[in-house]
């Protein structure tokens, strides 16, 4: 999959697309029921299989001091498209000139002129141009007159409960991975390099992989059973574990990272990129009176956690 950032970047390949449009958080299963849309249209007629979003999230730009609330950060979402057979990935910079096109131009200046688009699909809520001006009947007009194709995908249910990013976020907050899975149609995944921390895992017998979660959207804190996927690196592949979603309340710190103990695993990570998929949560956060008594849970969680994922 390429990615693309400017216009400047474009080859004559990478014109003509069939792209799906969207902010794609989660890349859930709503937003891979509009990629399926271009999926087909693209094999149709011949052309690249596209996808058009924008870095940083509009809502970044509109409310900075609102808290983190992004499922994917931009590793994990292009990591989750490509797996999904995207060609191009339009990664467009949300700046104050973009946000402050008309529809028109937005649709003139970017989708037609800018990305040289052929056919795009959007979501029946999707809005677009300043003041979020622009709705699917009016992109479907742009585009009969600028030279694209335009097609509406409707919005998906599971059950009673309609697909969003923002249900998915519920679902996490309340320590529900197997239902935020379900709406996403994969597990949730946190992606990133692997970072230093305090090595205390080392000394109680459970070496850890920090992440860091800043920029994204919480789950609950405690202790799940994750898959690993080692991106990179001499260890690349899939394992099994347990990690820890918290701030640490037994040393006394206040930053929110995942530490991730990966089972019958020997080998350094620094440095190396992770993606570690949430499947069930096993307990909140505590904090122990004593290392020993840590340890002793750690020890059950790990059982716990290998019982989950055998």
């Amino acid at each position: 999959m390429r990615i693309l950032r400017s216009h400047a970047d474009l080859t004559a390949d990478d014109r003509n697309a069939s792209a799906a449009i969207g902010n794609f958080d989660g890349v859930h299963r709503g937003h891979q029921a509009v990629l399926q849309l271009a999926r087909t249209e693209a094999e149709t007629r011949s052309v690249p299989l596209g996808v058009v979003t924008f870095e940083p999230h509009p809502r970044e730009v509109f409310a900075p001091d609102a808290p983190p609330f992004r499922l994917t950060n931009a590793e994990t979402k292009a990591h989750r498209l490509a797996r999904l057979g995207v060609d191009r990935l339009y990664e467009l910079s949300f700046d104050s000139a973009l946000s402050s096109l008309t529809p028109e131009a937005f649709a003139q200046d970017v989708l037609a002129d800018g990305l040289g688009l052929s056919h795009v699909v959007i979501g029946a809520d999707f809005r677009f141009g300043k003041g979020r001006a622009g709705d699917a009947a009016m992109l479907r007009d742009f585009g009969a007159r600028m030279g694209f194709d335009v097609t509406v995908a409707e919005l998906l249910a599971t059950g009673d409960e309609r697909i969003s990013s923002t249900r998915i976020r519920e679902a996490l907050s309340a320590g529900e991975p197997a239902r935020a899975a379900e709406m996403l149609g994969h597990l949730h995944r946190i992606d990133g390099p692997v970072i230093h921390g305090e090595k205390r895992g080392r000394l109680l017998g459970y070496p850890t992989a920090n992440m860091s979660m800043e920029g994204l959207h919480l789950p609950k804190f405690g202790v799940y059973a994750v898959t690993v996927d080692v991106l990179s690196g001499a260890k690349a592949g899939r394992y099994s574990g347990v990690s820890s979603l918290g701030v640490r309340p037994m040393f006394g710190e206040n930053t929110p990272n995942l530490e991730t103990f990966i089972f019958d695993f020997d080998g350094d990570l620094y440095d190396t990129h992770l993606s570690v998929g949430l499947v069930s949560f096993l307990r909140g956060e505590a904090r122990f009176d004593t290392l020993d008594a840590l340890i002793e849970q750690m020890d059950r969680d790990s059982s716990q956690a290998r019982e989950i994922l055998a």
